[in-house]
């Protein structure tokens, strides 16, 4: 396995949460005074603000799937994934909640699967807890202590991390600090991701994953939210005037992300997905390493289509490309 395939392996000191505890167990200090059953949402929706002043203990119920769906307008892939979405739900909790994972590993599946979430500290982000075999549920409990947007992924080792990655085992969870994030008019995320399929797929065909493709770092695909034209044929919406908010995580497995808004610059951007230091201003390009996130906020000026990209080499015309319509 190359270096650069395995960048999306778990390593020590991610930040989060520091107390882990078996599945329905109790745990002093870990069971929050409310429960609540959380929000997901899929791209390029997001779940909306907390508006809690406390924290609570939050049920979050997750699968693993695998099937068959587009990549292309002109073929399919036999993806994995969480709630047979690629990317998974978006998760929003806020800091001192208590997240009650419970994943179901769908009974058609051919592999085993977990998640690492990397807003968890401890041993692999948790997913020594969330291993599932097809048919299994298994599940634990988690203290958020750090805020930020942070990547999760399924991290099974069989057949590899990377490959349950570049087939679409992941998601974003968002950890908003203590007071919230201050409001505004839109917000969506955004799921950068690259997928490597083998050569002489024919128009209408199913594409297979190419483990060699993935050494040598040669994506046949690199998009947003799963799908080739995912937001092409879909745009988000926006009205001039609106201040927009969007959560961009670059799932990888290789590339480093270059984000840009080609129409202006983003306002603000909270680079590494911290939502703890000030943001950089009047950013036009902004850099997003594989497993890792931003959140940019712009005022939209004027009516038009605003193109959001990567700008690096051809990877807009391997999808990674999106559109803004202003009203």
């Amino acid at each position: 396995m190359s270096t650069s395939l395995s960048r999306c392996v778990r390593t020590a000191g991610l930040v989060g949460a520091f107390i882990m505890t078996p599945y329905l167990g109790i745990h002093a200090g870990v069971v929050s005074a409310e429960t609540i059953k959380a929000q997901l949402a899929f791209a390029p929706n997001v779940p909306p603000p907390i508006t809690r002043t406390q924290p609570a203990t939050v049920l979050v119920n997750l699968t693993s799937d695998e099937w068959l769906g587009p990549l292309s307008d002109d073929n399919n892939y036999e993806f994995w994934g969480f709630n047979k979405h690629v990317p998974g739900p978006m998760i929003r909790v806020m800091v001192g909640d208590t997240v009650e994972i419970r994943m179901k590993n769908n009974k058609d599946s051919k592999e085993s699967h977990n998640i690492d979430f990397h807003a968890i500290t401890g041993p692999g982000g948790g997913a020594s807890l969330l291993n599932s075999e097809p048919g299994q549920e298994s599940g634990g409990r988690f203290k958020m202590i750090i805020p930020g947007i942070f990547m999760y992924h399924c991290a099974t080792a069989s057949p590899s991390i990377p490959e349950h990655v570049a087939n679409g085992m992941y998601g974003t969870i968002v950890v908003e600090p203590a007071g919230g994030l201050k409001p505004v008019d839109k917000e969506y995320q955004i799921t950068q991701s690259e997928f490597y399929t083998k050569e002489g797929a024919e128009k209408g065909e199913t594409m297979e994953f190419s483990y060699e493709a993935g050494l040598d770092e040669r994506p046949s695909h690199v998009v947003y939210n799963g799908h080739m034209t995912s937001m092409v044929k879909n745009p988000l919406k926006a009205k001039a005037g609106e201040t927009v908010r969007i959560f961009f995580t670059n799932v990888g497995p290789n590339f480093v992300d270059s984000f840009q808004l080609l129409e202006q610059p983003f306002d603000r951007v909270y680079t590494e997905g911290s939502l703890a230091a000030p943001p950089a201003e009047n950013v036009k390009v902004t850099k997003v390493p594989t497993g890792g996130a931003v959140m940019v906020e712009f005022k939209v000026k004027t009516a038009g289509t605003y193109t959001l990209v990567d700008p690096v080499g051809n990877r807009k015309d391997l999808g990674a490309m999106g559109l803004l319509k202003v009203d």
